[in-house]
């Protein structure tokens, strides 16, 4: 069978109406498949969203199902019934399933076919995975696509696991978005900011579900910070419902005015706020990945990062910048002034262009299609007799 007939089911949780990692990562992943293989039929299944930006791929041979109009209590049902449905009516040739929770469908979708799945881990999804038929899922599928080697490693551990059923697609971004540029005089008018203070910015959602994330502990490391840098600030970029904590910590600590919390921003000025902060600091503990380091690096930033998650991969053990112990308030203090101070043992970290042009080659999207293609040459596209 030639591949203009090949189908693709590729199942996302949403794509459109919210932005977060894994929605990115996704929408990589199709854009990716689409241009080396213009070829192929790709029907996405999206469960969250309603379907009003469809047209970001405004390309022929990609169709939507939606179903975020499904009332709440109704919707996980009628996904995994549609998601069968069409499998057994379109019969695609590939089931890339974006997310584990839809892995079980797949599983039992596919055990009677010859049809293969594929299994995309971002992190905390599949970590301490103890649901026995997401664990058989798993254990069928034809691959399983990791964003980070951190991920990897730990499925391989807590799962009995084929290692060669398991491939790295790492996180990429947009270069050509993320660049480095002057601080922006409007940004800094507006935080209260001199041209020469020091900045350290965590961009993140502030959900009380992802404390992790390690702002907490950068705000404890500020009094410290202070003693040798008395004019350094912290802004933290994202809106969510711990907002209201993270104030209260920051009083607690008499910081309000050594901490600015910009709540929402656009995304047209999320690179302004990444090339107006001298360091990008998130020691979190629970990252599958983490693509603002990524995107602080092509902005030429010294970052900084936990040694406990996926921050590891995308620092690349250290090479790109500074991991450090989360849960160590001292460590987080020591290595920020140094970075700060211009005296932290990585070169790299202080010559912008270099640094920039690092985390291209190792995860611009060009390296991210080239993976991804070399990953469906290994593992083809199904065919049905």
């Amino acid at each position: 069978m030639k591949n203009n007939d090949k189908l693709i089911h590729v199942w996302v949780p949403n794509l459109f109406d919210f932005k977060g990692g894994i929605q990115i990562y996704l929408q990589d992943v199709i854009q990716a498949i689409v241009e080396d293989f213009p070829e192929l039929k790709i029907q996405i299944y999206n469960k969250l969203d309603k379907g009003n930006n469809a047209k970001f791929f405004n390309i022929d041979n990609i169709s939507f199902k939606f179903h975020g109009k499904t009332p709440g209590n109704l919707q996980i049902i009628h996904f995994a019934w549609n998601l069968l449905m069409g499998f057994l009516i379109e019969k695609p040739h590939l089931v890339l399933s974006g997310h584990i929770n839809f892995a079980p469908v797949a599983y039992f979708a596919c055990r009677f076919t010859s049809t293969p799945y594929w299994i995309v881990v971002h992190g905390i999804d599949a970590w301490d995975l103890k649901n026995p038929i997401k664990q058989k899922a798993l254990k069928a599928a034809a691959k399983i696509v990791s964003v980070s080697n951190y991920t990897r490693d730990r499925l391989l551990k807590e799962q009995n696991i084929d290692p060669n059923q398991i491939s790295l697609l790492p996180v990429t971004f947009d270069a050509n978005r993320f660049e480095i540029a002057p601080k922006s005089t409007l940004l800094l008018e507006r935080y209260g900011l001199t041209p020469k203070q020091p900045i350290i910015l965590t961009v993140a959602r502030l959900s009380r579900s992802d404390a992790y994330k390690g702002y907490d502990q950068v705000i404890r490391a500020l009094p410290q910070i202070r003693q040798q840098i008395p004019d350094v600030h912290y802004l933290i970029v994202g809106k969510g419902d711990d907002h209201p904590r993270i104030e209260e910590l920051v009083r607690s600590l008499n910081l309000q005015n050594h901490v600015t919390l910009t709540g929402f921003i656009p995304d047209e000025e999320i690179v302004l706020h990444y090339n107006l902060c001298d360091v990008f600091a998130m020691p979190s503990k629970g990252e599958g990945f983490g693509i603002v380091y990524l995107e602080a690096l092509a902005c030429g930033k010294p970052t900084l990062g936990g040694n406990q998650d996926g921050a590891i991969d995308a620092l690349c053990n250290g090479e790109l910048g500074a991991l450090i112990n989360p849960d160590d308030i001292n460590q987080i203090t020591e290595a920020l002034i140094k970075i700060l101070q211009g005296t932290y043992p990585n070169p790299l970290i202080y010559q912008p262009e270099a640094l920039r042009q690092k985390v291209i080659d190792i995860f611009g999207f060009e390296r991210f299609k080239q993976t991804l293609a070399e990953l469906m040459k290994i593992s083809p596209i199904g065919s049905h007799s």
